[in-house]
């Protein structure tokens, strides 16, 4: 089952890569980006720091990583989708940024050693993992003692009405977008499959729980159909 969702993932996002972030502004009518710099913001990464963007697709969070970080920083970001990540280079080349790289690697199992990164970050993508907890788990073991790790996904919403337009939205409209814009019907029907089965924010709350944090803080958006969850790594 895991091989399963796995090569599913691999192979939607190999197909949707050139299209990947015109969709994201369509899908999201561009309020990702406002829950991206709201949750930055909240995050206060100092230059200097170190940055891990799990799941980075192409590149977004870990060019604002690396802003934010400086030329003193370090950011690495991997994903598993060598067509994403080649739109990810593209996007850094042009922004001329020389403390990040981009490597090919599976979140399952990250290729880095324990208590590395002061920041570590996953938007949009743990819905797509096959084991939700073996990635914060991955994420909590690379995080320094005292670092953060950070996850903006979409969420639950709760409230009747607009949980019922929600997921009508996702169900119907959305896969219909991607038809429309990017001829990619069955792969945007993934993408709200994943999104309706992915957990709501307190039961996401208590897998980072269980993954090893004491603390953990909420961020809601839009009514809940995203959230940040922010979890800090106790010091050793």
């Amino acid at each position: 089952m895991t091989t399963s969702k796995e090569k599913r993932v691999h192979d939607v996002f190999q197909s949707i890569s050139s299209q990947y972030d015109k969709m994201n502004g369509i899908i999201s009518f561009r309020r990702h980006i406002a829950w991206r710099k709201d949750t930055m913001k909240k995050m206060a990464v100092p230059p200097g720091s170190s940055a891990l963007d799990v799941c980075c697709g192409t590149a977004d969070w870990t060019a604002h990583l690396a802003e934010a970080a400086g030329k003193n920083g370090t950011v690495t970001g991997i994903d598993f989708s060598e067509n994403m990540l080649a739109v990810g280079k593209e996007k850094l080349a042009d922004k001329n940024m020389a403390n990040v790289s981009l490597i090919q690697g599976n979140a399952m199992s990250l290729p880095f050693a324990d208590d590395q990164f002061d920041y570590v970050t996953i938007g949009f993508g743990l819905r797509n993992v096959p084991d939700y907890l073996q990635v914060l788990k991955e994420m909590y073991r690379v995080a320094k003692p005292g670092g953060m790790v950070v996850c903006l996904e979409t969420s639950q919403p709760t409230a009747p009405v607009f949980k019922q337009f929600y997921w009508f939205y996702f169900q119907k409209v959305m896969p219909m977008f991607g038809k429309f814009f990017a001829q990619s019907y069955e792969e945007y029907s993934w993408l709200q499959e994943s999104s309706q089965s992915f957990p709501g924010k307190s039961e996401l709350k208590r897998l980072f729980h269980e993954a090893g944090f004491s603390k953990v803080d909420v961020q809601s958006y839009a009514g809940g159909a995203a959230a940040s969850h922010f979890a800090k790594k106790d010091q050793s």
